[in-house]
Parts: structure tokens; sequence; C-alpha cells
């Protein structure tokens, strides 16, 4: 025990002593979270501006109820010069320019962005789609309703620190474990303690034990920030579930640390295999933003990274109000992914570069 306290002691002082190593494992995702939780606070629909030239009967003749229920995602600026019109679609400052020619509605978009040119498309169909329908005088044949599965209070925030959290502990736990095996082989630490009368159980226990604290810590830190009433995250009744399923992620990234840092020779080659693995791993696992858009292959190859399956069980267990039945498979799977990794890392571990 004397032992495992020192090394837990010393590699606890060198992390806080290293403010770089602080820095990117305890305050840069939390500013991320602090950054993205204020933009994307607001969930209300995005606004489309139409110029519109002239008289535009589906529009003029709208009644003032329906009117208003578009004034949140439309506005409306009249204009009498079409070409005038048109420049400002090219240019962005309106998002379509609408006329009306023999009885026709005349509609142009930018296709630049494909999404604002697909809603504007869509919400043009649907008001001449009503027009046509009272034109006819009887009632429409189908009515559609449709509402959120989720309560009317879910802000982006539930989604947002889930998967900035996983990230945050994979970086964490990957980058510790990496240069803390690089920098003792390059110092020879580790040969030191080959030679002392000290286990490789010690050394490892110790590691383990200060990556928990760290990622404990971090939890702790994100699920604080979030709960304040600026961003108002609302923790699910399962919400505790998140702690075995963030030592146990913290597990399955200190393997891939191993395995990276008993390759790497130098600080250097570590740090570059590191960004090669941990950050695009974020981007396709959904960490940042939802990976719906992404192409089929790269979605398929985001099933098997574990940052995936940590940030999903991560949002059932804090956002969704699901319990063990989500987050089982997930503990299971890091662990087995923790151990095959390991084991890999154990193949190449040396305790010394000679």
């Amino acid at each position: 025990m004397t032992a495992f306290r020192s090394l837990s002691r010393a590699m606890t002082l060198g992390l806080l002593r290293d403010r770089t190593a602080v820095f990117f494992t305890l305050l840069f995702p939390l500013l991320f979270l602090a950054l993205f939780g204020a933009l994307f606070q607001s969930d209300s629909l995005t606004k489309s501006t139409w110029v519109q030239v002239g008289d535009v009967a589906v529009l003029d003749d709208m009644p003032d109820e329906e009117l208003a229920a578009l004034s949140d995602v439309l506005t409306l600026v009249k204009s009498a010069d079409r070409e005038a019109a048109l420049e400002d679609v090219r240019q962005g400052d309106a998002d379509a320019a609408v006329w009306e020619e023999d009885g026709r509605i005349e509609m142009r978009y930018s296709a630049a962005d494909a999404t604002t040119a697909g809603t504007v498309q869509g919400l043009m169909q649907s008001i001449v789609q009503s027009a046509n329908v009272a034109a006819t005088g009887q009632p429409p044949a189908f009515e559609l309703a449709t509402d959120q599965v989720e309560d009317k209070s879910v802000k982006p925030i539930q989604y947002l620190t889930p998967g900035l959290l996983g990230w945050a502990i994979a970086q964490g736990a990957a980058y510790m474990s990496a240069f803390t095996l690089v920098n003792w082989r390059k110092k020879r630490i580790l040969r030191r303690l080959w030679l002392a009368p000290v286990s490789p159980g010690t050394v490892i226990g110790a590691r383990v034990g200060v990556s928990l604290a760290i990622a404990f810590l971090q939890v702790a830190i994100f699920v604080g920030v979030a709960c304040i009433p600026f961003y108002g995250l609302h923790l699910t009744g399962y919400w505790w579930l998140a702690l075995p399923l963030v030592a146990t992620g913290t597990l399955a990234f200190m393997s891939i640390g191993l395995l990276i840092g008993a390759w790497a020779k130098t600080e250097e080659a570590a740090n570059g295999a590191l960004q090669l693995v941990i950050l695009p791993m974020a981007f396709v696992s959904g960490s940042f933003f939802p990976n719906d858009a992404m192409p089929s292959w790269l979605r398929t190859l985001s099933n098997i990274l574990p940052l995936k399956h940590l940030t999903q069980a991560l949002q059932d267990v804090l956002s969704r109000g699901q319990g063990w039945g989500a987050a089982l498979p997930t503990l299971g799977g890091l662990l087995l992914f923790a151990a095959v990794l390991t084991a890999l890392a154990s193949r190449l571990f040396r305790w010394d570069d000679a």
C-alpha cells in the first residue's frame, strides 16, 4: 500500500504540475461544453427570409391566423424589383424570391445551402397545397398532426453534455496513460521501478486509480456546469449509471493510451498517434454533432468505435431516462475492448528504450 500511495501521489503531482496537461484534460473539454451550450441553448426553428415581388395570391390571401403561425419560421419582405430580389438571394441576403406570373407561383432559391433550399421548397409546397384545398371549398381528406417525442422542456444541453463528456473521458484517459508510459520510459523511471521491489500490478493499479479519480472529477465538473440554470441540464433518475460507464470508458481509453505508449518512443510520436485516433473518433462517433448526415460507411465504422457506444449510453442514462438495459451491454463491450487492447499493449511493452 505504501508503494501504491507513493506512485499515485507522484502521478497526481506530475499531472498538476503540468499546466498544459491540466488545461487539455479538464479545462479544454469544459470550454467546448460552455461554448456549444451557449450557442445551441435556443431550440427554436431557423427563420427563412423570402422576398415577395408584387402580388402573390397564396400569400396575400392567407388568413391572419395562418400568417401569424408562419411568423416563427418565415419573414416576408415586399419588393417591386424582381432583379433586386434575385440578387439578394444570390448574395445570401434572402433565402428565396417569390412572385406570381400567369397564375403560376414562381420561386427562386440558392442551391449553395441544401438544407435551406429544401426548407423553403417544402414550406412553399405546403402553402400552395393549403391554398389549393381552400379553393375547392371542401375540407381536406387527411390531416397531419406532428409533435416531438421528448418533453417540451428538453434542451440541446441534454445531448451536448453526454457527447462532450465522453470525448473528455476518452482524451484524458488515453493521453495520460500514453504520456506517462513514454515519459517514464524516457527518464528511465520504469527501469528503476523494474529493479525496485514494486510489482507491476502496483504500478498499473496506481495509474488506473489516478485516471479514475480524474475521470470522476471531469464528471462532477461537467454535470455541475451543465446543471447551472443558464444551461439547464435535467438529470434523469438513472443518472448515477454514468459513473460505472465512465469507469469502464476510462479503462477502455487507457488501453488505447497504453498501446500507443508501448509503441511510441517519444512524446511527439505519442501525441501524433493520439491525435490521429481520438479526435477523428470523436467526430465520427457524434460527440460534437449527430452523425446522421454522414455517409453510411462512416456510420458503420462508428459502430465499432468505443466512443460511439460510450456516448450513446451516457445519453441514455443522463438524458433519456433509460436504466441497466442500456448500460449493461456497453459496460461489457468496453471491458472486453479494454482487455483485448491491454493484452496487445503488453506484447509491445518494454521497460526502457535500450
